[in-house]
């Protein structure tokens, strides 16, 4: 997991397209690309609110 810190969503690096890095979010959806340079490792507060999102889908709630 890595933060866009363009607009402070999590995502998940599925991949490299060219210079580009492709993130999904956590919970599943669409991609979009970001440049290496714009991503950061998550806070433990980020990286902890993406998983229960990620959990909470998972099992209905």
């Amino acid at each position: 997991m890595v933060v866009d810190q363009r607009n402070g969503k999590v995502g998940v690096v599925m991949g490299r397209v060219g210079t580009y890095a492709q993130l999904r979010p956590p919970r599943g959806g669409r991609e979009w690309d970001v440049l290496p340079e714009d991503v950061r490792p998550p806070t433990p507060t980020e990286e902890l609110s993406a998983k229960v999102a990620v959990a909470n889908r998972t099992w209905g709630r």
